[in-house]
Parts: structure tokens; C-alpha cells; sequence
């Protein structure tokens, strides 16, 4: 890829990017979409469960990013402005069907294990073990496990301490690991009494 200090130069940051489609130099905003579409994408899939209506909020935010580009701060980490955008993209989609998601609309995880049918059905009680979990405990999973973001970035979202981000985290990990293992005990009692 060929940026404005030739050929072989480092990738222009994306608060320089942003900052220039702030300044409406809005066909940058296609080298951030390449960039974030696909986390995106994999944020609403496993955040609603729906692979198609995830692919209307990638586009709804990079909608809203363009229209609402010149309330980009200088100084501000883009990804953090950009998830912002998502999450609020996600609750006026949803504000109204928070509990029509389901546990069988779970999304598929981009890449499934394949050496052996234990460890794609563990994946699958992973995935399901996450979707049951309460949306803000979830969000925050995908936001700092999957996301990669740091536990700073999520305080500035959520508008708390980082204090408070990690002991969420931790306990947002308990609890998916304590559902996980009530879903692995029962699918191998399950399975104990197919066996009989």
C-alpha cells in the first residue's frame, strides 16, 4: 500500500486518518473501513447473536462516523470514539428487542477447532455460555477479550474508573466460566446416559 511518504513507510495511524476525514477528506474513511469492518462485524455477531443485522450495524456506524465526523477530538483514540459510536448504533437498533435474541442465534466462531469432537462441542457451550450471559457483561467480554481493548479504552466508554472496568471483567469471566462448566457437566450427563 502506497501513503503520502512513499512505498515502504509505516501505515498512517488512524486518529491521523480520522483527522483527516474530520477535515472532509472522507475518502480515507475507506482505509479505516478496511481496517475495522471485520472487528466490527465479529462484535455485533457475537454481541446480538445475528450475523445479518451485524452486517446493517458495521454499515450504520461507519454511516454515523462519516455524518457525525466533526465531533472527532484531536487527541482521542479512534477505536475507542469508534466503539462508542457502535454500542450507541446497537442500542437504538435494539432498544426496543433487547430480549428477542436467542440462545439457537448464537453466532459461529470464525475459526472452530477441528482436531476433535470434544473440543468443537466445548466451543459450542463456550459460545452458548456467552450468549447467556447478561448483555453488559457480555459487551464487556467482547469489548477487552476479543476487541483487544484496553481496560482504559472501556472506562472512557463506559464513563467509569478503570477500577471498576477490571473488577466488571473479572467478574463477567467468573460468571461465563461458571456457566460454561454447568453447560459441560450437563452435556456430559447427557451424554453418560446416551452411553447407557
Amino acid at each position: 500500500m502506497q501513503h503520502r511518504n512513499g512505498p515502504m513507510s509505516e501505515p498512517i495511524p488512524d486518529e491521523q486518518l480520522m483527522l483527516r476525514v474530520r477535515e472532509d477528506d472522507v475518502e480515507v474513511l475507506s482505509e479505516l473501513f478496511e481496517r475495522y469492518h471485520l472487528p466490527l462485524f465479529n462484535f455485533f455477531a457475537r454481541l446480538t447473536g445475528d450475523p445479518p443485522a451485524s452486517e446493517d450495524l458495521v454499515q450504520d456506524t461507519f454511516y454515523r462516523i462519516l455524518k457525525y465526523r466533526r465531533s472527532y477530538k484531536p487527541g482521542t483514540a479512534f477505536r475507542t470514539w469508534m466503539y462508542q459510536i457502535a454500542r450507541n448504533v446497537r442500542s437504538d437498533r435494539f432498544q426496543r428487542r433487547r430480549d428477542e435474541v436467542g440462545i439457537e442465534a448464537a453466532p459461529v466462531a470464525t475459526v472452530l477447532p477441528v482436531d476433535t469432537v470434544e473440543s468443537s462441542q466445548q466451543t459450542a457451550q463456550l459460545r452458548q455460555a456467552l450468549m447467556d450471559l447478561p448483555e453488559e457483561k457480555r459487551e464487556l467480554l467482547l469489548l477487552s477479550r476479543y476487541q483487544g481493548l484496553k481496560y482504559e479504552q472501556i472506562a472512557v466508554l463506559l464513563q467509569c474508573e478503570v477500577g471498576t472496568v477490571k473488577v466488571r471483567v473479572h467478574r463477567a469471566l467468573q460468571e461465563l466460566k461458571e456457566r460454561f462448566h454447568r453447560r459441560e457437566a450437563t452435556r456430559r450427563r447427557l451424554q453418560e446416559n446416551l452411553g447407557r
